[in-house]
Formats: structure tokens, C-alpha cells, sequence
């Protein structure tokens, strides 16, 4: 600074001694003529506002912001924030410095982020947005349990859904979860839906037999892409979570547990009937599931439409606006972005 300063009064002596006034030469250059004055003086060389001396008469010393770590880190204080400490401290009949001074002190030594025994919070992205054109394009599976006559133990329905039709795909009753066991479902899904390479993408929780070897070694062998929910967020898995409350709170649901496998087997059977064949499912436009994977929904809503359509014709009084939209539901998403962006899938060759 000293050397650019050096040079600034050089400049503008010359100008001053080539006839420039002195003011001139200051605006050009860029400082007050003052501050050139100043510059000049033979007792003030340097700028004193850059090399201050004096320092706050509060200022820390270094054997008390020691203190000050010290005490943080005690046993009693080493999981509590300077919120806490402070008070603490004064019930003891002890003041050390401010609670800001406390925060200031430990930010500065990076012992302030995370002071408790547990793990700190960590932001996880949400999963990636994807949208659904047609059947067989994104399946949802999830496990839930089925209660049994022993107390504390469950069988454990294994539920794989499609997201765009709300058809049950494949479904199976176990004694246990296992990773295994879910590829050998997903190997028959695909067998009976007659599933291709690259078609399907299959989204599920962060459970064990989700990610187990076996299931993840599978999904590969057949060429489909597994999709993950972030850990302990039921909302990534809306599809499975709302097929699940369907099945318990449906009337027939057995009021006492199960007596054995085959007997939960049977109930799932026939639950998983109803439920793609004769369930009109609100989030389709009132279709069944059975109706809407196979492309029946178009002709069936058209049809519906087209009794509207007569009836208002035939009694207009009755109808103040439009008839009631039977438009087929289009794409179907799965945690979509806000505002809404979602990555299309497209349909196998």
C-alpha cells in the first residue's frame, strides 16, 4: 500500500508542478485532495486508518477464550449449545462471558455445528422425479405386516403395484422378509406381464430386503432400474402406502389375526381380486385397475361421456354448466418436482 501510495503523491506533484491545480490531479487520480494533504505530511507516512493500533478495552485475552473452550468441553456442557451453558453456568453462581461471546469463541475453534452425541442432520435429495405414460412403465412394492395368533410375530405381504393402472402386478405372503424372496416375485412379474430390458422402473422404501443383494443382483439380471425413497419418508411411496390402507380398512378385513399361511394366503387372494377387478378406483376416474392396465378406461370413460352428453341434451334446465369430466387421466407421476418437471419414461421397443 505504502509503494501504490508512493506513487499517487508522485503523479500528482508532477501534474501540480506542470500547472495542474492540485484538486484537479486528486478527482483525476481518485482520492480527496485531503486525503493527498494528509498523505504529504512528513509526520503521517502512513494511513493510520489501515494500521490501528489501539485495540477494544473488551477484547479477549487468550487465556480466557481458553476458559471459555475449557469449560464447553466439559462432561456436564460438552452436548449443550451456549444457550444452555450459560444458564447453567449462572445457576452456579459463575460468569464467564455472553452467550454470544460463547458462540463467537467455539465457531472460531469449529466446535460449534454439531455439539450432541447424536448424528447430525443430514439434508438427503429427494428422489428423482419420473412420470408414467401407460402401463408397466413404473412399479411400486413395499412389505407390510399381517398379524398372526402369536404375539409378536407376523407373515408379511410382499405388494408390487403399477403406479400409472393401481393394478396389483404380483403380490406374496411370506413368513419372513427376505431379499430372495422378492426376486423370486419380481422374476414372476415379469414373466406374467411379460416385462422387456430397460422398461421398468421399480420404487421402493430403504428396507433391508429392498436393498438386499439378491433382489438388487436380480433387478439387474432383468434389466430393471431400482428407484429409493429417502429414509423414513412415507411420502416418496404415496402408491404402496395408499394400496396397504385400502387392504386394512377394507369391510372383510379379518378382525382376528391370522390363524396360518394358507389362511392369509386365501384373504390376500381374494382382496387382490376385488380389488384390480371390481374396485373403482377414485384416482382413475372410477375404472378398475384390471380395466385401466389393459386400455379399457378410454372406450368405458367415452361411453360414460356419452350418457352425459344425451342426458343434457335431453333436459338442458337441469345442467347450469359442463357435464361432468370423464377425460381419461393421463400421466401419473411419482414425486414430482415443484413446480412440476418430471422425467418421461419412455415405452420399450
Amino acid at each position: 500500500m505504502s509503494g501504490e501510495r508512493s506513487e499517487i503523491i508522485e503523479l500528482i506533484t508532477q501534474a501540480n508542478d506542470s500547472g495542474a491545480r492540485q484538486s484537479q490531479a486528486c478527482d483525476v487520480i481518485g482520492i480527496s485532495a485531503k486525503t493527498f494533504q494528509r498523505w504529504t505530511q512528513s509526520d503521517n507516512q502512513t494511513d493510520g486508518r489501515l494500521e490501528r493500533r489501539d485495540k477494544p478495552k473488551n477484547k479477549l485475552s487468550e487465556l480466557e477464550r481458553q476458559q471459555i473452550l475449557t469449560i464447553a468441553n466439559e462432561d456436564k456442557y460438552a452436548d449443550l449449545p451456549p444457550s444452555k451453558i450459560v444458564p447453567l453456568l449462572a445457576d452456579e453462581g459463575r460468569y464467564i462471558a455472553s452467550e454470544s461471546t460463547f458462540y463467537r469463541v467455539l465457531k472460531a475453534a469449529n466446535q460449534l455445528k454439531h455439539r450432541e452425541r447424536s448424528k447430525p442432520k443430514t439434508s438427503r435429495s429427494k428422489p428423482r422425479a419420473l412420470t408414467a405414460t401407460g402401463s408397466n412403465q413404473i412399479f411400486s412394492w413395499d412389505i407390510t405386516y399381517l398379524p398372526t395368533q402369536v404375539r409378536g410375530v407376523f407373515f408379511y405381504l410382499y405388494l408390487v403395484l403399477d403406479i400409472y393402472s393401481r393394478k396389483v402386478v404380483g403380490w406374496q405372503v411370506y413368513e419372513n422378509e427376505s431379499s430372495a424372496l422378492a426376486a423370486d416375485l419380481m422374476t414372476a412379474i415379469c414373466q406374467q406381464e411379460n416385462i422387456q430390458r430397460n422398461q421398468v422402473i421399480l420404487h421402493s422404501d430403504n428396507g433391508s430386503p429392498m436393498k438386499g443383494a439378491a433382489l438388487l443382483a436380480t433387478l439387474q439380471e432383468l434389466g430393471i432400474m431400482p428407484s429409493f425413497s429417502r429414509p423414513s419418508v412415507s411420502n416418496d411411496n404415496p402408491y404402496s402406502e395408499s394400496a396397504f390402507r385400502t387392504l386394512k380398512y377394507r369391510r372383510n378385513y379379518p378382525e382376528k389375526p391370522f390363524g396360518s399361511l394358507l389362511l392369509a394366503r386365501r384373504w390376500v387372494a381374494e382382496f387382490v381380486a376385488w380389488y384390480n377387478k371390481e374396485h373403482l378406483h377414485s384416482a382413475i376416474k372410477f375404472v378398475t385397475p384390471e380395466q385401466r392396465h389393459n386400455g379399457e378406461d378410454i372406450a368405458i370413460l367415452k361411453a360414460r361421456d356419452e350418457v352425459y352428453q344425451r342426458a343434457k341434451k335431453n333436459n338442458p334446465l337441469r345442467w347450469s354448466g359442463e357435464t361432468r369430466n370423464w377425460k381419461p387421466v393421463g400421466e401419473v407421476y411419482l414425486n414430482p418436482d415443484k413446480p412440476k418437471q418430471v422425467e418421461p419414461i419412455n415405452r420399450a421397443a
